[in-house]
C-alpha cells in the first residue's frame, strides 16, 4: 500500500493503482473518455489530466501513471495530487475545446443524446466559447453490420471499440487507419463484424459514433420505463435492463453483475427485442377440421377438459420449454400431479441429466467467476463461443492472464483463444482417464450439451466425471466439474424435479406417435411431436409448437411476466415484468391456475405470492435470490461409478445457429439478418 494526498485528503491505496483510480478512491471525480476499467490503457483522450505536485510543470494523464511512479516530497512527505487546481481546470477546458473542434452539432438527432459522456463532460468541464472557426472535417460512415450504426463524424478516437473487439471479444475486426486528422476507425474492408459480442461497443462509445442500428430514432432515454431483469437467451443468466415505452420493449441493455456477466451481454440478448412484437399469439386458438380458428378462453378450456377427462392419467404428459420460468413449471408439475400423470420432462433436447444423480451432476460447479481461478480447461462437447458468448469472454479473460492451457474434445471451433484439439468423441475422453492433464492445481472440466444430449449421454457424463476425478478437478475447496447448459429453464426444472416419475415417459418418448393421448407443451418449440396426441400448446409465438397444436393458449414472454430463473451455475435470479402481454395473452402460471379449475384439479394458489410460498416450501434454496446453493461434491464420485458404454460418434454442438435458438429469436428480423450473414461467412470460409 502507498500513501498519497488527493485534494488535501490523505489516503492509502495499492501501489499498482493508477492515479485515476487513486483519485476516485479519495472521492474525486475524474472525467475520461478513453479509460475503461476492463480495457487496456490507451491514454488517448487526455481528459483525465491532474496536477502532480513535485512532478513535471504540466498536467499529467492520470489513467497512464501508476501510484508507484510518484516521488515523495523532499522530506519524505506523501505525493500530492490536485484535481481542481487552476492548471487542471484550464487543461481540461483546452482538451474539451480540441475535442469539439470537429464534433458535429448532432445532439438533437443523435441517439446518444441524454446518455452522452461528451455532453455531460462538456457541460461540467468545458468552456462556454470555442476559438475555432475553421470547417469541420467530414468522415464517411462505415458499414460494420446490421447491429451497429456508425456516424464517424462524431468519433473522437478514444479506441474503446478497437480495444474491446481485440481484447474482450477476441475478434480483431476494428482498427484505425490514417494519421492525425485523417485517422479513421474502420473494419478495413467494410465487412460486417462477426463477433457475438459486438453490440457492447454501443455502450462503450462515449460520443454516439457507434449506436444501435435497430433502435435508431425509436425513442429518447427519458421516455422509457427501465426495468431490471434477467436474460433467457442462454443459460448464463446475464443481468439486463429492459427499456419499454407503453406496451413495447424498445431496447435491452446490460446491468453490471461481476459474478455473472460483468457488464457485457451477447448480441442475441441485446437485439432480440423486435422478435417480441412479431408472430405473437394474442388469443386462444382451437383446431377444427384440421384448421386453427380463434376461440374464447372458455371454449379452449372446455375442449381441453373434455379430452383430459376422457383420458387415463398414464396417457397424459407435459414438456416444458427452454424459456419457462420456475413458477410456471412448478404450477404445471403440480397440475400433472393432480391429474395423476408421471410423464413430464424439462429436457426437450434429450440431455441425460437427472436430479436423482445429485445437484452437482448438472451444475457449473466452479461458478462463472470461478473460471478466473482455474489454471487449465478441458472442454468436452461444447462450443462456448456459440452456446454462451459472455462465458466464453470470461474464459478468454483468464487465458489472457497466461498459464492457462485449454484443450478441446468435440467439434473443431474458433473459440477466440488458443487451444489444443485432442479429438472428436468419447474415445479421446476415455484416454484422459489414464493420462490426465498434468501439473494443474485447479483444472476446470466444461461439459457441454453436445456430449450429453445423445442416447449415451449418461455414460459420457459418467466418463467425464471419472476423467475429471483422475485430473484432480474435484477436491477440498475446488469443484471443477462444470456442466454448461444452453437453456435458461433447464437448471430450474431439474431443481424442481421436472423429470419423469417412476413409470413415466421422457420428452423423446412422449413425442413419439401413439405414446400419449394428451400432451401439454409449455413453450416447447425445439421438439418434433409426431401425430397422434392431442397437443395443448401454451406459448408466445407461432412457432413449431403452435403449428402442431390442437389448442393454443397465448402466454407471456420473459419481459412480460415476473419469474425466477436459475442459471447454469445454480444462481437463482429474478426477472421483473417490463411490459404487458398482447391481446388476450396471460401470464403462464395464471393460465394453468384457471385451467386447473376447468379440469377439476384446482391448484391451491390464487396469486403469484401464494404460488411462490408453495414453491419455496417445496424447494427452499429457490428463495435465496442472487445466491448459489452449494451442491454436494460427493455426487461426482458416485456419478463416475455409474459406468456405461459410450458410443464412438463424435460430439456435435446442440446450437447449429447462434442467432435462431428459440421462438423469440426466430421471430426477429434482426436475428434473421445476422444468421444469414453468419451462414454466408461460414460458406466463404469453407470454400
Amino acid at each position: 500500500m502507498a500513501k498519497l494526498i488527493v485534494d488535501g485528503q490523505e489516503i492509502e491505496v495499492p501501489a499498482e493503482y493508477t492515479l485515476l483510480q487513486a483519485c476516485e478512491a479519495a472521492g474525486a471525480e475524474i472525467p475520461r473518455f478513453c479509460f475503461h476499467d476492463r480495457l487496456s490503457i490507451a491514454g488517448n483522450c487526455r481528459m483525465c489530466l491532474v496536477e502532480v505536485k513535485g512532478g513535471p510543470p504540466k498536467p499529467t494523464a492520470s489513467c497512464a501513471m501508476a501510484v508507484r511512479d510518484l516521488r515523495p516530497g523532499p522530506n519524505g512527505e506523501p505525493p500530492v495530487i490536485m484535481t481542481k487546481s487552476p492548471m487542471v481546470k484550464k487543461a481540461r477546458e483546452g482538451v474539451m475545446e480540441f475535442l469539439l473542434i470537429n464534433h458535429p452539432l448532432d445532439c438533437p438527432i443523435c441517439d446518444q443524446g441524454g446518455e452522452c459522456d461528451l455532453q455531460d463532460q462538456a457541460m461540467a468541464y468545458g468552456a462556454d466559447k470555442n476559438r475555432y472557426a475553421e470547417n469541420k472535417r467530414a468522415v464517411e460512415d462505415k458499414y460494420i453490420g446490421p447491429l451497429v450504426k456508425t456516424v464517424m463524424n462524431r468519433c473522437i478516437h478514444c479506441t474503446r471499440c478497437v480495444r474491446f473487439t481485440t481484447e474482450v471479444a477476441g475478434v480483431s475486426e476494428l482498427g484505425a487507419i490514417g494519421r492525425g486528422e485523417d485517422m479513421e476507425i474502420t473494419t478495413y474492408l467494410e465487412r460486417a463484424m462477426s463477433s457475438e459480442l459486438q453490440g457492447n461497443v454501443i455502450d462503450l462509445c462515449p460520443v454516439g459514433a457507434l449506436t444501435s442500428k435497430p433502435y435508431e430514432f425509436h425513442a429518447r432515454p427519458w421516455e422509457l420505463i427501465k426495468t431490471e431483469s434477467i436474460d433467457v437467451m442462454d443459460a448464463v443468466g446475464s443481468n439486463i435492463r429492459v427499456d419499454a415505452r407503453g406496451r413495447e420493449v424498445m431496447r435491452i441493455v446490460p446491468r453490471i453483475n461481476e459474478a455473472v456477466n460483468e457488464e457485457w451481454i451477447s448480441d442475441k440478448t441485446r437485439f432480440v427485442w423486435d422478435g417480441l412484437r412479431t408472430q405473437r399469439l394474442d388469443q386462444p386458438y382451437l383446431r377444427v377440421d384440421g384448421r386453427l380458428r380463434p376461440a374464447s378462453w372458455a371454449e379452449a378450456f372446455a375442449a381441453i377438459a373434455a379430452k383430459v377427462k376422457a383420458t387415463r392419467p398414464e396417457r397424459i404428459g407435459a414438456i416444458a420449454g427452454d424459456l419457462a420460468s420456475v413458477e410456471e413449471m412448478f404450477a404445471l408439475q403440480a397440475l400433472l400431479g393432480r391429474l395423476g400423470s408421471k410423464s413430464l420432462d424439462c429436457r426437450q433436447d434429450g440431455t441425460r441429466l437427472d436430479p436423482k444423480l445429485g445437484r452437482a451432476s448438472y451444475l457449473f460447479n466452479a461458478g462463472i467467476a470461478g473460471i478466473e481461478q482455474a489454471d487449465g480447461l478441458v472442454i468436452v462437447g461444447a462450443n462456448p463461443r456459440r452456446e454462451a458468448p459472455v462465458l466464453n469472454a470470461r474464459i478468454r479473460k483468464r487465458w489472457l492472464k497466461g498459464n492457462f492451457k485449454v484443450v478441446l474434445i468435440g467439434e473443431r471451433a474458433d473459440l477466440t483463444y488458443d487451444h489444443e484439439y485432442l479429438g472428436a468423441g468419447p474415445e479421446t475422453l476415455a484416454g484422459l482417464v489414464d493420462n490426465p492433464p498434468a501439473g494443474l492445481q485447479k483444472p476446470l472440466w466444461l461439459i457441454g450439451q453436445g456430449a450429453l444430449a445423445r442416447p449415451d449421454g449418461q455414460a459420457v457424463l459418467a466418463l467425464a466425471a471419472k476423467a475429471a476425478l483422475a485430473a484432480g478437478a474435484v477436491k477440498e475447496g475446488w469443484n471443477g466439474f462444470s456442466v454448461l447448459h444452453t437453456a435458461a429453464a433447464r437448471v430450474g426444472g431439474l431443481d424442481l424435479g421436472f423429470v419423469p416419475g417412476e413409470g413415466g415417459l421422457d420428452a423423446a418418448a412422449m413425442a413419439r406417435a401413439g405414446a400419449l393421448d394428451v400432451l401439454f407443451l409449455l413453450g416447447a418449440d425445439e421438439i418434433d411431436v409426431e401425430p397422434g396426441a392431442f397437443v395443448v400448446y401454451q406459448g408466445t409465438h407461432g412457432d413449431k409448437g403452435a403449428h402442431r397444436a390442437d389448442v393454443i393458449l397465448p402466454g407471456a414472454a420473459y419481459t412480460e411476466k415476473s419469474g425466477t430463473y436459475v442459471n447454469t451455475e445454480g444462481r437463482v435470479q429474478f426477472a421483473n415484468r417490463a411490459a404487458f402481454p398482447p391481446g388476450d395473452a396471460r401470464e403462464d402460471w395464471a393460465i394453468l391456475r384457471a385451467l386447473s379449475d376447468a379440469l377439476s384439479a384446482r391448484l391451491p394458489y390464487d396469486s403469484l405470492g401464494a404460488l411462490r410460498a408453495a414453491l419455496y416450501a417445496a424447494v427452499p434454496h429457490l428463495a435465496a435470490i442472487d445466491a448459489v446453493a452449494p451442491a454436494d461434491a460427493a455426487a461426482i464420485p458416485a456419478l463416475a461409478g455409474l459406468g456405461g458404454a459410450p458410443d464412438k460418434a463424435g460430439f456435435v454442438s446442440t446450437i447449429p445457429d447462434f442467432y435462431l435458438t428459440n421462438p423469440i429469436a426466430r421471430a426477429s428480423a434482426v436475428m434473421a439478418e445476422c444468421s444469414a450473414l453468419a451462414s454466408g461467412a461460414l460458406a466463404m470460409a469453407a470454400e
